[in-house]
């Protein structure tokens, strides 16, 4: 009898390969079809399943390589999918026994495979233990010994190191490898933090404190955004790094303020907490169901001082020259500082996008920066950490637009603790880790 947990991760799997999907978004769907016929520990299998596959692909397929005398492009997709649930059990999940990681490997390919692939996969995971993995760390090559035991593409791996040195190249890769911590944001418009402490804690949800007074670090908590306090808008799930871009550029009451890249609306709605519901927030996007998920997050939380519009960021619109107090740009990115929550990206992206990123990014500084009034206050942020991205950008912009000075080191001095991310004294580099996003964050002002 096949296992239906890991029957519903295997199809998720499969659908993200062959529809280019990403993980979260598969992974929602599946369990939302079968959500009748599983249990809260099979729904923590799958998303563990899905997400790992997802995450160590290459090091999986590794294995699989040293193993089988058939080339990895000639498996079919459905019994190469198998073969990374099995391997992954074994080498990264040391709760589930070898034996049950085989055997529920094997039913499923007599489902999904034909007569000899069962017998092909039982072959291939008994013969698979840790030894597999500890040997790819024996690669003398550094930056192939990085991409099989971090799971990483090379070309990746070669674009850190014009920047990093081979420690630091390798411990960036391990944090995008590692479980990131669930962060939430207070919304003091409908609470204190005092009280949703009070309240997390009596459903058994841990809570630690940060170096944000609005952010909160929680563990045991499954499923979050149905308990009755998420729903009532009392917080939202933000990292700390995303929320960083909102109080550097320090919103207040009644000033206007652009957010051209708002979608879905973090980073926007903690603006309007900021500014205490006084003042006006013009919301931009492309896409009229993205922009909806602005319009979700508001009502939820009890915003109401947020205009959304479809205005692609990268056109100039003569009205809204000199307009605006403060306008923060978090513009589209390669989005390598957020690998451990979307593992996709690494498989997705390609070297070839830098520079079709880039000209989106730098067209979307020039433009909206006509958009701030004199005197008024822009930051330029992304959740990554190439330099084409964030400084060559900055630099670029500045040089050609000398009435714009950098100010980020002034004031980062209100958040101490993130002092040592600033980078050349001009801008704040965060890099990923256990505790937080990789993130880039800039303040300009117009003289």
């Amino acid at each position: 009898m096949i296992d239906k947990a890991r029957e519903v991760a295997l199809k998720a799997l499969y659908k993200i390969d062959k529809e280019k999907a990403y993980s979260n978004i598969v992974l929602d769907e599946e369990l939302k079809n079968n959500s009748k016929l599983l249990n809260e520990k099979d729904i923590g299998l799958i998303s563990q399943i899905v997400y790992g596959v997802t995450t160590w692909k290459l090091t999986l397929d590794c294995i699989i390589e040293k193993h089988s005398k058939i080339k990895i492009k000639k498996i079919s997709p459905w019994i190469i999918n198998i073969l990374r649930m099995g391997i992954y059990q074994i080498i990264f999940l040391d709760k589930i026994p070898k034996s049950a990681a085989v055997n529920e490997s094997v039913n499923l390919a007599k489902r999904y495979g034909h007569k000899t692939s069962s017998g092909f996969v039982n072959a291939i995971l008994r013969n698979v233990d840790n030894k597999d993995y500890e040997e790819l760390f024996l690669e003398k090559d550094s930056i192939e010994k990085i991409s099989k035991t971090q799971s990483m593409p090379k070309w990746l791996i070669e674009k850190l190191l014009e920047n990093n040195s081979i420690e630091q190249t390798e411990e960036i890769c391990k944090n995008l490898n590692k479980k990131p911590e669930i962060s939430i944001r207070i919304n003091k418009l409908k609470t204190s933090k005092k009280e949703i402490i009070e309240k997390l804690e009596k459903r058994n949800i841990k809570v630690k404190e940060t170096e944000l007074e609005d952010f909160l670090i929680i563990k045991n908590a499954k499923e979050i955004e149905k308990i009755d306090e998420f729903k009532q808008g009392l917080f939202t799930v933000q990292d700390i790094s995303a929320g960083l871009t909102a109080l550097i550029l320090n919103p207040k009451k009644g000033e206007k303020v652009l957010d051209a890249c708002s979608a879905p609306g973090g980073k926007t709605t903690y603006m309007a907490e900021l500014m205490e519901n006084e003042g006006q927030i013009e919301a931009w996007d492309i896409y009229e169901h993205r922009l909806n998920l602005v319009k979700e997050n508001c009502e939820r939380l009890g915003i109401k001082n947020i205009n959304t519009k479809i205005q692609n960021a990268e056109i100039y619109t003569n009205s809204e020259e000199k307009i605006y107090d403060k306008i923060l740009l978090d513009v589209p990115c390669m989005g390598i500082g957020v690998i451990k929550r979307k593992p996709d990206i690494k498989w997705q992206r390609k070297k070839e996008d830098i520079d079709v990123i880039n000209k989106i990014q730098f067209n979307i500084l020039q433009n909206c920066s006509k958009y701030l009034k004199d005197g008024g206050e822009l930051v330029y942020s992304t959740c990554s950490i190439l330099k084409e991205e964030n400084g060559d950008i900055i630099e670029k912009f500045v040089k050609e637009n000398p009435n714009f000075e950098i100010i980020t080191e002034k004031e980062i001095s209100k958040f101490s603790k993130f002092k040592q991310y600033l980078e050349k004294e001009k801008y704040l580099n965060i890099l990923p880790s256990y505790k937080y996003d990789g993130f880039f964050i800039c303040k300009l002002r117009k003289k």
